[in-house]
């Protein structure tokens, strides 16, 4: 906590003030969290002030928040795109990131518990950098961090606004950016010191070597190409849930009991349900074995019966016979763009929609896959 409060004063993040007439402070708490690697062995231990956020009052306290964030597609593309040059993937974190961001919003906070200032204890904070928790924090980050960039010569990309390039010459330096994580890649080995150097300038950053974990994905980087999975979340979703120790299944779905509703079927718990749900929809980013058998028993998240939520354990009992897939990204393979759909008409039983599948190839590489019913 002393360090936190350290990097406030540092960056000039608030100044002690008298609260206006017609103002109001917004609480403040810390926040506690283990940081843990890909294999699940404890980094550090983490405490973190943050703002009441959600106190504020959208047109009172603040006016736009949106704030742009990689998408997993962005992600696939950038390690795809890596395979195909051949250069290797590193990753760097931007400590305290959101504290970099200017706030142009009047916004004040109360003295940190444990932490008051005993000479003024009834006055606040007037806080000029964005402050966790605030609703306008990220985007303020976003902004700094991306008019630096601007500023040395990269480039923003057209369709993804978080990728940013630089071009010398023949090389290239790629940077993609999610909040305060940062992965980059290039065809120089030069131009890799060069960016850590002017990261370093601006800001305090943590150089985490070559990527080998990010978001929940595992990437092995080796001579013949990228691998990506997701054993470790697969791992703790199998814990939460209780199926680390359940028989396993060969398929993740019986074709000969198309999913129905039907009113007169026992009901069970909604939020089990729906948590079992959530946690595979982020799975299937990287697992497409599993994609449309999840958006299946997606559809009937409002009212989940016995026969839905035994379709939803088969999926993890069938993740659990086969914890190791993963999408493979060979360096061999061309960067021809590939694209393959499908339609079974009017085959659904529940409403005689169409169910349309597809996917996308950049070579031999799967970027983007979906499912999904359509009229």
């Amino acid at each position: 906590m002393q360090e936190e409060l350290f990097q406030f004063k540092l960056q000039q993040v608030w100044t002690l003030v008298d609260l206006p007439y017609g103002k109001r402070a917004i609480g403040t708490k810390w926040v506690y969290r283990n940081k843990k690697d890909e294999r699940g062995v404890l980094i550090r231990n983490k405490a973190r002030l943050v703002a009441q956020g959600y106190t504020q009052e959208e047109g009172i306290d603040y006016d736009e928040v949106f704030a742009l964030v990689a998408r997993i597609e962005a992600i696939r593309l950038f390690l795809a795109y890596a395979s195909f040059k051949d250069f290797v993937v590193y990753h760097m974190d931007v400590k305290s990131a959101f504290l970099y961001g200017k706030i142009e919003e009047e916004v004040y906070v109360c003295q940190p518990l444990g932490f008051e200032d005993l000479e003024f204890p009834d006055k606040v904070y007037k806080v000029e950098k964005a402050l966790y928790g605030l609703h306008e924090a990220p985007r303020s980050w976003y902004e700094t961090l991306s008019t630096y960039l601007l500023d040395n010569r990269f480039q923003r990309g057209q369709i993804d606004k978080t990728l940013f390039i630089k071009r010398v010459k023949c090389d290239i330096l790629l940077v993609q950016v999610y909040i305060d994580d940062i992965i980059f890649g290039f065809t120089r080995k030069e131009m890799c010191t060069e960016f850590e150097k002017m990261m370093h300038k601006r800001f305090h950053i943590s150089s985490m070597g070559e990527l080998t974990f990010f978001l929940g994905l595992q990437v092995t980087q080796k001579d013949d190409g990228i691998f990506i999975s997701q054993d470790k979340y697969m791992e703790e979703i199998l814990k939460k849930f209780g199926f680390s120790t359940k028989k396993t299944t060969s398929t993740p779905m019986e074709t000969s009991k198309p999913l129905l509703k039907d009113a007169e079927a026992e009901d069970v718990d909604v939020y089990l349900y729906r948590s079992m749900i959530g946690s595979l929809m982020y799975l299937i980013a990287f697992r497409p074995d599993i994609m449309f058998v999840v958006c299946a028993c997606a559809r009937f998240q409002v009212t989940p019966k016995a026969l839905h939520l035994h379709a939803v354990k088969r999926i993890f009992r069938y993740l659990k016979g086969q914890p190791k897939l993963g999408l493979w990204y060979p360096k061999d393979s061309s960067f021809d763009l590939e694209a393959y759909t499908d339609s079974d008409n009017a085959s659904a039983r529940l409403d005689r929609k169409s169910t349309t599948g597809g996917c996308k190839f950049l070579g031999s590489r799967l970027i983007s896959c979906n499912a999904r019913s359509k009229p």
